[in-house]
C-alpha cells in the first residue's frame, strides 16, 4: 500500500496553470520564475529519480527509483516506478498495476485547479507561499533553497526545493506530510529535448496479454 500512496502523493504535490506570488519574498520569486522559464521551453523531458519515504516513530524506511517522460505543455507523462505505471495521453490516464496485470483507466481533469504530473518541474506555480532559505554548496555545485508552504489544507505541511543555480532545474524535493511522514524525490538525470514516439503517451492493452482493464470513468 505505501508503494501506492508514493505516486498518489507525487500527483497531489502538482500543480499547473498560472503563478501565485502571494505572501512570497522577491528572492524566491525570481528564481522560480527562472526555473518555470526554462522548464516551459523545453518539449519532452526525461527525468531518472529515486524517492524516499522516511518515519522513524512508525519504523518506516523506503526507497525506489522511477523514470518519468512529461510533456507538459499537452499534460502528456509517463511515469514508471517498481510495481506501477501512470500515463497519460493528456484525456485519459491509464494507472497500470504490474503485480495484478490490471489497468485503471480515469478521466484528465483539465481545470485550473487541476493536480497533473506533467506539472513535477513547476509544483510551486500555484497555491503556495514560499521563502528563500539561501545557498548550499554540494561536491562543488551551488544550490539554492527555497520552502515551501500551502496556502490551503493539504495533506502535507511544507516542500523544499533544492534548485542547481546554474541550470536552473529542480534537483531535490523534500516533502513533510501531516502523518510524520517525510518524502525525499531526487532528479539523478535530467535529459530535456529527448526524442520519444508520441506512442509513449498512450497504454496500449495489446502489449500487456490478460490485462484486466477497469474503466473508471
Amino acid at each position: 500500500m505505501r508503494k501506492r500512496n508514493f505516486i498518489i502523493l507525487l500527483i497531489a504535490l502538482i500543480s499547473a496553470t498560472t503563478f501565485t506570488y502571494a505572501q512570497s519574498d522577491a528572492t524566491a520569486k525570481a528564481i522560480l520564475a527562472g526555473v518555470s522559464k526554462k522548464y516551459r521551453s523545453y518539449d519532452v523531458i526525461k527525468a531518472d529519480f529515486t524517492y524516499s519515504i522516511k518515519n522513524p516513530q512508525a519504523n518506516i524506511s523506503e526507497s525506489q527509483a522511477g523514470t518519468m517522460y512529461a510533456k507538459s505543455k499537452l499534460n502528456k507523462y509517463n511515469i514508471a516506478i517498481a510495481n506501477q505505471q501512470l500515463i497519460s495521453d493528456g484525456k485519459v490516464q491509464w494507472t497500470y498495476l504490474k503485480q495484478d496485470n490490471e489497468v485503471q483507466l480515469n478521466e484528465i481533469d483539465n481545470s485550473s485547479t487541476a493536480l497533473n504530473p506533467a506539472q513535477i518541474f513547476t509544483i510551486y506555480e500555484k497555491g503556495f507561499k514560499y521563502i528563500y532559505l539561501g545557498e548550499t554548496t554540494i561536491s562543488g555545485r551551488k544550490y539554492q533553497n527555497i520552502e515551501l508552504a500551502p496556502l490551503q489544507t493539504r495533506s502535507f505541511s511544507k516542500i523544499k526545493l533544492r534548485i542547481d543555480k546554474v541550470n536552473k532545474q529542480i534537483s531535490n524535493i523534500v516533502v513533510n506530510d501531516k502523518n510524520g511522514n517525510v518524502y525525499t524525490y531526487f532528479i539523478k538525470a535530467f535529459t530535456p529535448n529527448i526524442k520519444v514516439s508520441d506512442a509513449v503517451f498512450s497504454f496500449d492493452a495489446k502489449k500487456y496479454p490478460g490485462v484486466d482493464v477497469v474503466d473508471l470513468r
